[in-house]
């Protein structure tokens, strides 16, 4: 579908049926009428391709039909592979989320993040777990602290009915995301090399700091309520 797209977005040969069109090659531009137009391009075993319908007069191409249809194909198809698709991806806490789950949640967030996709993470609470919300708040501040490397605040912590959501918008463009063996292959190499620097670190995920000015929340305004619970997580 997408090729037939191309192939009928250009006339060919007896479909141009204006007066005179404007031949583009290599050896500049020249305007002729498009009967002899076609005579040149017959003289040459090649098409005459109109490129530019809505200039006056129109732009067109000597060149083989073919050729030029393969070329469109592979710069659109160059084109797409250079985009990066922005996604948002969903990240889900319980108000009491445990420490191993967070810190595997967290990971992911990482690798959406450095792909370039967006992270909306929120705490959905369930019957009288609406009880812990301030708790929700400060473990998805917390979770935004920690991600401060990979991605900003876009929104602050805000209850909608029985979830309470953060959003975090990526710090860089996304990169096109690796196959699963590369990925392995990377995790294996820089265990083994950070293997003999490893040093176990006690308590250091109960800590946090608030971020400076012009940080983490740069982009959001945070009250001062928030501020102190973020002081809290480090008592």
């Amino acid at each position: 579908m997408k090729n037939d797209n191309i192939k009928n977005q250009y006339r060919v040969n007896e479909q141009i049926r204006v007066r005179e069109v404007r031949i583009v090659g290599d050896s500049g531009s020249t305007v002729v009428p498009t009967r002899q137009a076609l005579d040149m391009a017959r003289d040459q075993g090649v098409d005459l391709v109109e490129i530019s319908p809505n200039a006056n007069p129109p732009v067109c191409r000597l060149i083989d039909y073919s050729k030029f249809l393969y070329q469109q194909k592979k710069r659109a198809k160059e084109i797409k592979a250079k985009q990066v698709k922005v996604e948002v991806k969903e990240i889900r806490f319980g108000p009491q989320t445990d420490e191993h789950d967070y810190n595997f949640k967290l990971k992911h967030a990482k690798e959406f993040l450095e792909e370039g996709n967006k992270v909306r993470a929120y705490v959905f609470f369930r019957g009288r777990s609406i009880l812990f919300k301030e708790q929700g708040e400060v473990l998805l501040l917390r979770f935004a602290n920690d991600l401060e490397e990979y991605g900003r605040v876009e929104h602050l912590p805000s209850l909608e009915g029985k979830k309470m959501f953060l959003y975090l918008t990526p710090k860089k463009a996304g990169v096109a995301k690796k196959s699963q063996q590369a990925l392995d292959r990377e995790k294996k190499a820089n265990e083994q090399k950070a293997a003999p620097q490893t040093l176990v670190k006690e308590n250091e995920e109960d800590k946090m700091e608030l971020p400076a000015n012009g940080g983490l929340f740069a982009n959001a305004k945070m009250s001062d309520s928030a501020k102190e619970k973020i002081k809290k997580i480090k008592d």
